[in-house]
């Protein structure tokens, strides 16, 4: 079968052994598998690692075949793949065998995948296959930093800087269903339209002075995903006492805090990553009680994996991009 792998400190599609379904485990025929930020970091963690490592984390597609021990699938039952590993109930913080699908283990650029049955879930009758590619990673990452960790409630004001983001789109959704005012930013003019499309209440410039822009907004939750250019800058337009939530850095890892001014705000600040598969459920249920759909931004064949990388590292997108299979 054919694969998208980082292998030799290059990208490349290569064809390797269709996967087995050992005890425990399915295969699952992949038909479409959605990129997500983590996918154009890794071959970077890697360096010029010299094993054949195939990419990705989200995942949609049939069951091909089922291995000893397995009950409650059948051959051809449409799944998603859920990318959160070993982490089955909603707690503090994920457990220790925790990891993410797509490294260490074999992720889902490829034709086929061997996963553990407890990392299945039925797909959304409401949504697509390529719409349901996309769910997992960006979807339950969303959920759990709006709603378990940043508590968000009806009437609450969340501001969510970076509008284009997979990630960013479907909490703009998530917020607005919960009955919340959802404030984003982007330096894009477009993106910004697109972002009050899709039910953003306001949507400022990126490159703005926040604090004069959101003087008469109360802002009760901050979630943070882009590091060192704007956590401070949220952290200035955040009402005192409020909550803050960080899942992501996609510039500089590491930011100055001036402790004072944060203790004395009585600022809450709360980390957060991907989230349970009991989470994901709960994310399923809100995805299909109100109809929410994911923004695909582009598509491409597997053969074109490494233009959509290129694509996703510009930035450019606004939602989700995807690699198809034959």
């Amino acid at each position: 079968m054919k694969a998208f792998v980082h292998e030799n400190g290059l990208l490349k599609v290569i064809e390797i052994a269709d996967p087995i379904a050992n005890k425990g485990e399915v295969v699952v025929s992949l038909k479409v598998a959605g990129l997500n930020r983590r996918d154009i970091n890794i071959p970077k963690r890697r360096g010029d690692a010299q094993e054949a490592l195939v990419l990705g984390s989200d995942g949609a597609g049939i069951i091909e075949s089922i291995g000893d021990g397995v009950t409650g699938w059948q051959i051809g039952d449409e799944v998603i793949i859920n990318p959160s590993l070993r982490w089955y109930d909603k707690s503090d913080a994920p457990p220790g065998d925790f990891e993410i699908l797509g490294m260490p283990d074999n992720g889902t650029f490829a034709e086929k995948i061997a996963i553990s049955a407890e990392q299945i879930e039925k797909k959304p009758s409401n949504l697509s296959m390529l719409e349901a590619a996309v769910i997992a990673l960006s979807g339950l990452t969303g959920f759990r930093a709006l709603f378990t960790q940043g508590n968000l409630k009806a009437g609450d004001t969340v501001f969510i800087p970076g509008a284009g983001s997979g990630v960013s789109t479907f909490m703009i959704q998530f917020a607005k269903n919960a009955g919340a005012r959802v404030i984003t930013s982007s330096r894009s003019e477009a993106k910004r339209q697109r972002a009050l499309q899709l039910g953003a209440d306001r949507a400022i410039d990126t490159n703005g002075d926040w604090p004069s822009l959101l003087q008469n907004e109360t802002i009760d939750l901050v979630i943070e995903s882009i590091g060192r250019a704007t956590f401070n800058r949220s952290l200035s337009i955040l009402k005192l006492g409020g909550r803050i939530v960080v899942f992501g850095a996609t510039t500089e890892d590491e930011v100055e805090l001036d402790l004072r001014k944060f203790f004395y705000g009585q600022y809450q600040l709360y980390g957060s990553t991907m989230g349970s598969r009991e989470e994901l459920r709960e994310m399923l249920q809100h995805l299909e009680k109100y109809e929410v759909k994911p923004i695909i931004d582009k598509q491409y064949p597997l053969e074109e994996a490494a233009q959509a990388f290129e694509y996703l590292e510009k930035n450019d997108q606004f939602g989700k991009i995807v690699l198809t299979f034959n």
